[in-house]
């Protein structure tokens, strides 16, 4: 293996001092453009990378981030990510993915990560034990995302609420004289679905109204499309609320190519998440959304706090609002 060059060579090279080949590699701005590419000129030419290990022993800065979710396969996952790692890398901070679906252990995929000294750890999975990501990542003073609201001084959490936007698309669906109301849940283990049901059911609640019945699903396109059919066989639905827009997208083209129902005029869905994937012309759902750009800020703001060494636990709640399409 060929012996790397060093900074210090590389500097002896460009004719600077080794703080200033430090500086080319950070986008310091006190240094000329001009400067910065005849050094990375000369890095380029002997293959010359500052190496970022022995800068986090120098610095007790990692620069990486442990995220962990469920599953990149979920659009809304997937759409909150692309967001967020954009805005990381932005500020030379490296994600590092825990993806939990699949994983039975999943403690040890966090401690893996810990071991690696993450600056920051953001927990969006529900399906970790809190006790578990609190305990792991307690140097990291961990992020919480839509989990059950905890009292502790060192965490930070993101939490969401739909009560209002549920009140609107149930306000619309009663006026249109629905009042046979189905849930798909997608996984009772969430303290979220439970949340997201609960909007639904106070709103119609204030109708006089209740879920006349309940199917269980996990998410995925394909058990919206099969509870459907069950669903909507065995009882005299008009309007069904799901757990979130993939499930949804699956319920309409069920009760619309199986069961020969129309959408909207024989049943309203509603979908909850908003990802870009309701919006398409083919599938137009009308769903709870949030602002994910203002969403991500939230957790970039967190994590920022985090770096300036700023104490104390912070709570910031995003709420849903409606994007009406034409299945409501």
């Amino acid at each position: 293996m060929n012996k790397r060059i060093t900074s210090k060579e590389i500097a002896k090279l460009a004719g600077v001092s080794p703080s200033t080949i430090s500086r080319a590699f950070s986008g310091d701005a006190r240094i000329s453009e001009r400067t910065r590419k005849r050094i990375m000129s000369i890095a380029d030419e002997h293959d010359y990378r500052p190496n970022a290990i022995a800068r986090s022993l120098n610095s007790h800065r990692s620069g990486l981030v442990a995220l962990v979710v469920n599953s990149i396969e979920n659009p809304c996952e997937g759409q909150q990510l692309q967001y967020l790692v954009q805005r990381l890398q932005e500020r030379e901070l490296l994600p590092i993915l825990l993806c939990c679906a699949g994983y039975d252990d999943k403690a040890h995929l966090m401690r893996m990560a810990s071991a690696y000294q993450v600056d920051h750890a953001v927990i969006f999975s529900d399906m970790v034990s809190m006790a578990d990501a609190t305990q792991i990542f307690r140097t990291a003073r961990p992020i919480m995302v839509s989990f059950e609201p905890i009292s502790d001084p060192n965490i930070s959490q993101l939490v969401v609420n739909g009560s209002k936007a549920a009140d609107e698309v149930v306000a619309k669906a009663v006026s249109d004289g629905r009042n046979r109301f189905a849930y798909l849940t997608g996984r009772n283990s969430s303290w979220i679905d439970k949340q997201r049901k609960r909007w639904f059911a106070d709103a119609l609640a204030r109708h006089g109204l209740s879920f006349i019945a309940e199917s269980h699903g996990d998410y995925s396109y394909d058990s919206g499309f099969k509870e459907a059919v069950v669903l909507l066989r065995r009882s005299s639905i008009d309007a069904v609320v799901c757990g979130n827009d993939v499930m949804a997208i699956g319920v309409r083209d069920a009760a619309t190519r199986v069961l020969g129902r129309k959408v909207p005029e024989d049943l309203a869905i509603i979908g909850q998440d908003g990802v870009n994937l309701a919006l398409w012309e083919c599938n137009d759902l009308t769903t709870l959304a949030l602002d994910y750009a203002a969403y991500m800020d939230t957790i970039v703001g967190f994590i920022e706090d985090q770096a300036l060494g700023r104490e104390g636990a912070a709570t910031v709640t995003h709420d849903y609002f409606v994007r009406w399409g034409t299945t409501c």
